[in-house]
């Protein structure tokens, strides 16, 4: 890998919640040095109104943030990605696309804050979900990335996935 930013593809089934605010994180927190983008495999065609919420109480800008189908990556136009991540259990076991360049790939199983039915309790679990969330991104970013090989690489982020909040 070379000096350009990495790319990443985080993914879920709906892209609603999870992979959205996993991509606006990974682009604040990367500072130039991380791309991010989200998909889903079956894209809802919303972003989550608490989730925005979230992101904007945290001064986060939620600016261009769309849902958007998985597929947008996989074609000739795609953009070369280094690293693929999951971070819903129903989108780690779905058959992928092809993807450009051979990405390292992870999953980050988080569970799904947009599930939880009353209003309070589902606000907090989009807080601990987000707090999940940048917890495993900041360690991700901290990985000594160029030097890992392949196998190290895929193994360290396995390891974060498993990083309980």
């Amino acid at each position: 890998m070379s000096d350009k930013p990495y790319k990443i593809l985080l993914l879920c089934t709906g892209n609603a919640a999870r992979s959205i605010m996993a991509e606006v994180l990974v682009n604040a927190l990367g500072k130039g040095n991380f791309i991010a983008y989200s998909a889903g495999t079956h894209p809802f065609g919303y972003i989550h109104p608490d989730a925005l919420a979230l992101l904007r109480s945290q001064g986060r800008s939620t600016e261009g943030l769309r849902s958007k189908s998985w597929d947008e990556f996989s074609g000739p136009d795609a953009p070369e990605l280094d690293f693929i991540i999951t971070v819903c259990d129903k989108a780690a076991g779905e058959a992928c696309p092809v993807w450009q360049g051979m990405p390292a790939t992870a999953h980050w199983g988080i569970p799904d804050p947009a599930l939880v039915v009353d209003a309070e309790a589902r606000r907090i679990a989009f807080i601990h979900a987000e707090e999940q969330l940048a917890r495993r991104i900041q360690l991700f970013m901290s990985l000594p990335i160029k030097t890992l090989d392949q196998l190290t690489l895929k193994e360290k982020l396995a390891e974060i996935g498993r990083i309980a909040g």
